[in-house]
């Protein structure tokens, strides 16, 4: 792949990765996304958070037809079906 093509890593300053799961109340695969979410953050120690987008307009025109959303240091990620080997590898495990 070209060097022009690929997606540059961005580390947080700190150096604390964050992951943020961006999905709705009542939604299956966020609920799916958020079982594999914690246990790879948890066997890390990363931190991560949950954001709703039934309660936050600009997060549902973003990424309503998306969710779940996952975002590693606040690039996205992933959405839908959450991998738990690719989400390790992108923490740096």
């Amino acid at each position: 792949m070209s060097p022009l093509l690929r997606r540059k890593k961005k580390e947080p300053a700190s150096g604390e990765r964050v992951v943020t799961l961006i999905g709705k109340p009542g939604c299956h695969l966020c609920d799916d996304a958020r079982v594999v979410v914690e246990e790879v953050c948890g066997g890390m120690g990363v931190r991560w958070e949950e954001l709703d987008i039934s309660v936050d307009a600009e997060l549902h025109r973003e990424y309503w037809e998306q969710i779940p959303v996952v975002l590693v240091d606040g690039e996205q990620h992933t959405f839908w079906k959450v991998d738990g080997e690719r989400l390790r590898r992108a923490l740096g495990g």
